[in-house]
């Protein structure tokens, strides 16, 4: 896999300009885009990068994390609070994902989103109003472990650290959680499934392989 250096403000010029000029895999009106990382890569600055970039062309675009469909403390917590397989597994409410986000994208579907449904704060519903993502518009979507779910991304990213810069940048309350990310790539292998890797082990100095 050959990488280029590339800045992140380029890089989220370079990939709107490629989801502008996709047709939806389902012929249907709105276009899907993932952007998978684990939290060190920051998934969710390149989201908001790319939305911007995607507006200033003109498209209608709302973002939605993951972090805002987490499962109940009670199912996520099952095994104990700081359980990697339950990470992995169970932590993020992939069914909530399809009903609430990408059902309502699918042809003749109404675009009617919800951005968030659980405040893990609280352990709480967060009982924010639906969303209309008008037709022509994109859904970018940003999380950790998004690829390998049959989500019917349209344009795919994932931010790859190696696995020293995984454990660098993850804070040290969190790096129970390594086991998770270490098993993702043995099982799903992700920069294999994306549309572009982006190499984010310095966060200064990205490269990607470009899209496609």
């Amino acid at each position: 896999m050959r990488f280029e250096p590339i800045t992140w403000e380029r890089l989220a010029e370079a990939l709107a300009g490629h989801a502008d000029g996709q047709t939806p895999a389902d012929g249907g009106p709105w276009l899907r885009i993932g952007v998978d990382g684990a939290p060190a890569a920051r998934p969710g600055d390149l989201a908001a990068r790319l939305a911007e970039a995607l507006r200033e062309r003109g498209r209608p675009v709302l973002t939605v994390s993951t972090g805002g469909f987490l499962r109940p403390a009670s199912l996520r917590y099952e095994y104990g609070k700081e359980d990697p397989d339950s990470y992995a597994d169970s932590w993020f409410d992939t069914g909530a994902l399809w009903r609430e986000v990408f059902r309502p994208l699918e042809p003749g579907g109404s675009g009617r989103i919800l951005p968030d449904l659980w405040n893990p704060g609280t352990d709480r519903a967060t009982r924010s109003p639906y969303q209309v993502l008008p037709e022509g518009g994109v859904l970018v979507l940003h999380g950790p472990l998004l690829l390998g779910r049959w989500f019917p991304f349209d344009l795919a990213v994932h931010l790859s650290l190696s696995p020293g810069a995984l454990r660098r940048r993850t804070e040290e309350s969190e790096r129970w959680t390594l086991p998770a990310f270490a098993r993702y790539e043995d099982e799903v292998a992700p920069a294999g499934q994306a549309d572009a890797v982006v190499r984010a082990d310095d966060p200064h100095h990205p490269a990607w392989t470009g899209p496609g």
